[in-house]
């Protein structure tokens, strides 16, 4: 039992290390490029930003203040064990953003400030995901919207709430370009936390249609050392009877994996796609680390 406490005392503690990091790192993107050069992107932290440029009230404490009623909201259907989180990393991301408005700019190119804006924010959202803590937003309304609003998925419910921020931030500001550079810092964004979450090296998932799986499966696991499942599959054009096999390997391996099948069957159907999570041996493991 006490093992138990203390494997989970570490995990707590590596997460909430983490989720300061993950806070400053955003924070840091947040104010000293994106607010200083006047750029309006999405989430709470978009809207304090607007705020800010408008009135000169703190983001910060503006980012905690407009989170505090989405929490609210999000009590009854995600609990408060989930509400009490959210609320320690809004707070620690509003000292965060009050801190990181000390530091001078770094740029007053627009274009150079989204894209490091992007990267800081997609870093610190990346975060976040990956060691699964949430910092409330639009994150957290899109999921109460959704509740209520059953055709609308979360992405979508997000992506609408995001959208209302930036259009009213150009709106507000008389600034059209904002439109540009707010969609560069979320696109910008949305791939770096992709690459946080998922990581470089990316597997891939094949599917070998066949009459001669037996020697090409043998043929592999020996040289590749890679697991292969075969399916027993019908081709509907030609009535026959086929193999399929199907592995999950690097993407260096590709290469190799197609000229073994060529060698043994060349009038084999070869297929590729993108695996993103893929968990056991010789890949991720199935334990959940956080």
């Amino acid at each position: 039992m006490k093992a138990i406490n203390k494997e989970t005392l570490k995990k707590e503690l590596i997460r909430y290390t983490v989720m300061v990091i993950a806070c400053a790192v955003f924070a840091f993107g947040v104010d000293v490029f994106l607010a200083a050069n006047n750029i309006v992107s999405g989430g709470t932290s978009g809207l304090a930003t607007l705020i800010y440029l408008l009135t000169d009230f703190n983001i910060g404490i503006c980012s905690i203040l407009l989170n505090i009623p989405i929490l609210l909201l999000g009590l009854k259907q995600m609990g408060w064990r989930f509400i009490v989180r959210c609320l320690i990393t809004v707070v620690v991301l509003g000292v965060a953003l009050d801190l990181c408005k000390m530091i001078r700019p770094l740029t007053d190119n627009r274009i150079l400030a989204s894209v490091y804006g992007g990267i800081l924010q997609g870093i610190g959202v990346g975060l976040f995901i990956k060691f699964k803590v949430s910092s409330g937003g639009t994150e957290l309304l899109g999921r109460v919207i959704q509740h209520f609003v059953k055709f609308l998925n979360i992405p979508t419910c997000i992506a609408i709430l995001d959208t209302i921020i930036v259009v009213s931030g150009s709106i507000a500001l008389r600034d059209a370009e904002n439109l540009f550079y707010a969609l560069m810092v979320i696109f910008v964004s949305a791939k770096i936390s992709d690459l946080v979450v998922v990581g470089v090296n990316k597997s891939k998932l094949c599917y070998i249609i066949t009459e001669k799986g037996d020697v090409i499966s043998d043929f592999l696991i020996k040289a590749s050392r890679r697991g292969i499942t075969m399916l027993e599959g019908k081709g509907m054009y030609t009535k026959n009877e086929k193999q399929i096999l199907m592995t999950c390997v690097k993407p260096a391996q590709i290469e190799f994996l197609r000229s073994t099948v060529k060698q043994f069957d060349p009038n084999a159907f070869f297929i590729v796609s993108d695996a993103v999570d893929v968990f056991g041996k010789g890949f991720g493991p199935l334990d959940d680390k956080y």
